[in-house]
């Protein structure tokens, strides 16, 4: 138990110091993002503090012995891409290939590559969508990071009793997710996850659900990520609606409503939606050895509940955004 706690602290302080090893190395190469009219904040920041996520996966890679090589290279090949995106702007059609590599890597490490090309097809398309997803809602400080550490506590909370997976790699994302908070969990972000972080992030989270759901038998598990999910599916949805290109940046999440028309600070933004979710986690782990049909009951009750919700706070915000530019 010591020479474990021992072995986090270590992690943690590397994590500390390649954090700062980057932040310089950035300024220096000016991997920094500029504020424009779609940004949530006014002055340059560097961009691509999401690396730190990398490493801790990487630092578990190695101090493991190797374990979860399929899964190490789809993050690995994710990380590299999109840090080069956040850099250079690659294609698009480069970004979607890799992208659907590592979705298949994922699924040969998750055993799932014997089911139908329809499901694997299906499979497929959802890990990068949740790619994508988890990248719309990195938009304002901490949102990411707070988020994000409430959803890996949960598989934690679990993996505490069910030993599902190497408790370490859960332990170091959390870690560094800590460390990113210290530079991205503040009024002026000193960095931000930039596409490495993000997309990073969400394929080490989709990992761990499908193997949860998959080991366990437990569907409800999905609710880990209602709170985003419902935020981003649902927006995509009236953006749709409306006629909107869904592929055109935008400012119409509810977490971008509640920062630009309720003049929300950031930071509460992400205290909000990360307490959301902590409430919803309880519910998951109270009920996750509970029968399937009260599992689907309990889902199907709480994303339409997330979504009334949503609906009736967007509405709130444009009546509100209406308003204010009218009194304008």
């Amino acid at each position: 138990m010591i020479l474990e706690i021992a072995g986090y602290i270590i992690v943690f302080i590397v994590l500390v110091i390649l954090s700062r090893k980057y932040i310089k190395t950035a300024d220096h190469f000016n991997i920094i993002d500029n504020p424009n009219h779609r940004s949530s904040h006014t002055e340059p920041t560097i961009r691509g503090g999401g690396i730190i996520f990398y490493f801790a996966v990487l630092f578990f890679f190695i101090l493991s012995g190797f374990e979860y090589l399929l899964f190490f290279i789809a993050i690995t090949l994710l990380a590299v891409v999109s840090f080069l995106d956040d850099i250079f702007s690659l294609s698009k059609r480069l970004r979607l290939v890799v992208h659907f590599t590592s979705a298949i890597l994922l699924l040969w490490q998750l055993q799932l590559l014997d089911a139908n090309w329809l499901v694997l097809v299906s499979l497929s398309i959802m890990i990068v969508g949740f790619y994508n997803l988890y990248n719309f809602m990195d938009g304002i400080n901490g949102l990411t990071a707070i988020y994000s550490m409430v959803v890996i506590s949960g598989f934690l909370s679990i993996n505490n009793f069910e030993n599902i997976i190497d408790n370490r790699l859960l332990v170091y994302l959390l870690l560094s997710l800590v460390v990113f908070s210290f530079y991205n969990l503040r009024k002026k972000a000193k960095w931000f996850a930039g596409d490495i972080g993000s997309i990073t992030i969400a394929a080490c989270i989709f990992f761990f659900g499908v193997l949860f759901i998959k080991t366990l038998h437990a569907p409800i598990i999905i609710l880990f990520i209602v709170v985003y999910a419902v935020d981003a599916i649902l927006t995509i949805a009236l953006r749709v609606i409306r006629g909107e290109k869904i592929t055109e940046a935008h400012r119409h999440h509810l977490y971008q409503k509640f920062v630009d028309v309720g003049n929300y600070p950031h930071t509460k933004v992400a205290f909000l939606y990360g307490a959301v979710q902590i409430i919803i986690n309880v519910l998951v782990i109270y009920f996750y050895k509970s029968s399937i049909h009260i599992q689907y009951i309990i889902i199907v009750s709480t994303c339409l509940g997330m979504g009334l919700l949503y609906l009736i706070l967007i509405r709130y915000f444009n009546k509100k955004g209406f308003h204010s530019r009218k009194n304008d």
